[in-house]
C-alpha cells in the first residue's frame, strides 16, 4: 500500500509532560496534538500502547490485546466523580524529567483502585441511580460484552498474576495453570471483585484513547501503532491458547526468541519470548493473528510491526542458554500469514521494521504485500555511498528517520560515531555537526521516502541522556519526559517549514 507523503513525530505517551508520574491521555496529550498541528505534522507515531512487562518494556505486555492502564487520565476519574481532588495531588517522587516507575505505579494502581470500587458502589447504590451512572453502567456492560474473546481470560489473569506474586503461570496450581474448567470457575468467583477492577481500568483505557485518536484524526493528525511480533510468556494469550506456543508438557518454553550477536551486542540478544507453533496457527487460518492485526487497527491508523524480518526466519534460542549465541535461524510462515490475514481485512497500511541484517527472502516478503520499511539515517554513514539507508538510495515505500527509539539520539550519536562515520557525514550532509539533530531531520524530510519520522528527542536536540532504550540491557530504560519548557515557538515553525519545503504538509 503506497502511503501518503507525509511526516511526523515518535513520542511515546508516557513521555508527555504531566503531574502524575508519567505522561498519559490526559489534556497534554490532546495538546500536543495542537502542536503537531502546528508544526505541519501528520503522523504521530507511539510505542506499543499495551501494558509494560520486566524491565518497564511496553514491548513485554502481559497482554497482547489490553492497553495500559498506567496510561489513565487520573483526572478524568476525578470528572466522573471516581476521585477526590486530593487524590490527584503529586507525591515525591513524580518527577518531570523521567518516569520513576518505582512511585508512579503504586501510586497511579493505588488510585485506579479506589476510581473502580466508587464505581462498582455506585452502580449498586440505590440512591446513586442518576442517569448518568445507568449510561455509564450501560456502556460498561457493552464494554465488557464487546471485548469478552479476550478480557474474560485477562482479567482473570492479571488477578491470578496478583495472587501469585507475578510467578510464572506454569508454576500456579496445576488445574490452573491447565485451565480445567472447574478451577477456572472457582478462581472467577473468588477474585470476582479483582476481576471487576481489571475491566473496569480496561473500559476506561479503551474509552479515553478512543477520544484522543477521534481528536488527533479530526486535526488531520494519524496514529502510528506498534505491534511486537513477539508476545511475553507471562501474558494472557499464552495461558490461554497454550497449543499455538512452542511449550513443553509443563508449559514451559522449548526455545525462545531473539538475535543473533550484532550491532548492538556482541552475545546477540535473547528475549525470552516464546515462540510460536506456526503450524498450529496455519492450521486454523491463522485466526489469532488476523484477530490481533484487526484488534490493532480498531486502536491506530497505521501499524508498525517490529522485527519483521521474523515472519520470514527468526532465531531461535534454547530456553536454557543464558546468550543468544547458539540460536540459529528456522524459516518463519512466510506469506500464507499475511496472505491471511489480508483476505480477512483487506489491504492494511503495515510498516515493516526490517531493521538488521536483511536477507533478500525479506525484502522479497515485505514487497509481495507492499509494506513500507524503514531506513534509519544514524546507521548510514559507516558504510560506502552504495548503503541502503543514505537518502540518495531510498525508495518511496520506506519510513525513514534519523534515529528511533532504539538508538542513541542524534546529538549522542555524533558525539560517539567512529572517525569514519564523522568525515563522511559532515561531507554528505554540508554540516560541521553543531546541529546535527536539524541536519539529519532535513535529509529525512528532503528523502523520496514517502514517510518521515523525527523522534521528539531529535526535535529538541536531546543528548544521549535523553535516550529512550537500549537493546540488550533490561533495565534502566523506558523513563524519558520531556517538558514544554525545552519547546520554544521555532521548534514547531522548522519542522512546518522544511513539510512545507519538501511537499510533506499536501492534503491528502
Amino acid at each position: 500500500m503506497r502511503f501518503h507523503r507525509a511526516s511526523g513525530v515518535l513520542l511515546h505517551l508516557s513521555s508527555l509532560p504531566g503531574p502524575h508520574g508519567s505522561g498519559d491521555f490526559g489534556s497534554e496529550a490532546y495538546h500536543f496534538v495542537d502542536w503537531l498541528v502546528g508544526a505541519g505534522q501528520k503522523l504521530w507515531q507511539l510505542l506499543p500502547l499495551a501494558g509494560i512487562g520486566p524491565g518497564n518494556s511496553p514491548y513485554m505486555s502481559n497482554s497482547a490485546f489490553a492497553g495500559n492502564v498506567l496510561l489513565i487520565d487520573l483526572a478524568e476519574l476525578r470528572t466522573q466523580g471516581w476521585l477526590d481532588a486530593a487524590d490527584l495531588n503529586a507525591l515525591p517522587g513524580l518527577t518531570d524529567n523521567k518516569v520513576d516507575f518505582a512511585c508512579m505505579v503504586p501510586f497511579r494502581m493505588q488510585r485506579l483502585a479506589k476510581a473502580a470500587s466508587r464505581f462498582a458502589t455506585a452502580a449498586t447504590a440505590a440512591t446513586a441511580a442518576t442517569a448518568a451512572t445507568a449510561e455509564q453502567q450501560q456502556d460498561y456492560a457493552r464494554f465488557l460484552s464487546e471485548q469478552s474473546s479476550w478480557l474474560d481470560d485477562y482479567a482473570l489473569f492479571m488477578s491470578l498474576c496478583e495472587e501469585f506474586e507475578w510467578r510464572d503461570w506454569c508454576d500456579w496450581p496445576a488445574a490452573l495453570a491447565r485451565r480445567e474448567p472447574a478451577a477456572l470457575a472457582t478462581a472467577r468467583e473468588q477474585h470476582a471483585q479483582r476481576i471487576a477492577f481489571w475491566q473496569f481500568c480496561q473500559w476506561r483505557f479503551h474509552r479515553q484513547w478512543a477520544a484522543l485518536k477521534a481528536y488527533a484524526n479530526g486535526k488531520g493528525v494519524e496514529i502510528i501503532g506498534d505491534t511486537p511480533i513477539f508476545i511475553a510468556y507471562l501474558s494472557a494469550e499464552v495461558w490461554a491458547n497454550q497449543h499455538l506456543f512452542d511449550l513443553d508438557d509443563h508449559g514451559r518454553p522449548n526455545a525462545v526468541a531473539g538475535v543473533p550477536p550484532d550491532f548492538y551486542s556482541a552475545t546477540g540478544q535473547r528475549w525470552g519470548n516464546p515462540l510460536y507453533r506456526w503450524k498450529a496457527h496455519a492450521k486454523d487460518g491463522f485466526a489469532w493473528w488476523v484477530e490481533r492485526i484487526r484488534r490493532t487497527f480498531e486502536m491506530v491508523d497505521i501499524v508498525r510491526i517490529d522485527h519483521f524480518r521474523g515472519f520470514a526466519g527468526y532465531w531461535e534460542i534454547p530456553a536454557d542458554a543464558p546468550t543468544a549465541v547458539t540460536g540459529r535461524w528456522v524459516p518463519g510462515p512466510g506469506a500464507p500469514l499475511f496472505k491471511a490475514i489480508s483476505k480477512a481485512l483487506g489491504p492494511m497500511p503495515i510498516i515493516a521494521e526490517d531493521l538488521g541484517v536483511i536477507t533478500p527472502d525479506v525484502d522479497a516478503l515485505r514487497k509481495k504485500f507492499g509494506f513500507p520499511g524503514m531506513s534509519v539515517l544514524q546507521f548510514a554513514f559507516a558504510g560506502e555511498p552504495t548503503d541502503r539507508y543514505l537518502p540518495h538510495n531510498h525508495e518511496h515505500d520506506t519510513v525513514v528517520y534519523a534515529g528511533t527509539h532504539d538508538t542513541d539520539t542524534s546529538a549522542g550519536w555524533w558525539a560517539s560515531a567512529s572517525d569514519k562515520e564523522l568525515h563522511f557525514a559532515r561531507g554528505y550532509l554540508a554540516t560541521d555537526g553543531h546541529d546535527i539533530s536539524w541536519s539529519l531531520i532535513r535529509a529525512a524530510m528532503s528523502s523520496v521516502a514517502d514517510t518521515a519520522v523525527h523522534t521528539m528527542q531529535d526535535v529538541l536536540a536531546l543528548p544521549t541522556e535523553c535516550r529512550m532504550n537500549r537493546p540488550g540491557d533490561a533495565t534502566g530504560w523506558w523513563g524519558w519526559r520531556f517538558q514544554w519548557s525545552q519547546v520554544r515557538p521555532w521548534h514547531a515553525g522548522r519542522l512546518a517549514e522544511l513539510s512545507h519545503l519538501y511537499g510533506r504538509d499536501l492534503p491528502h
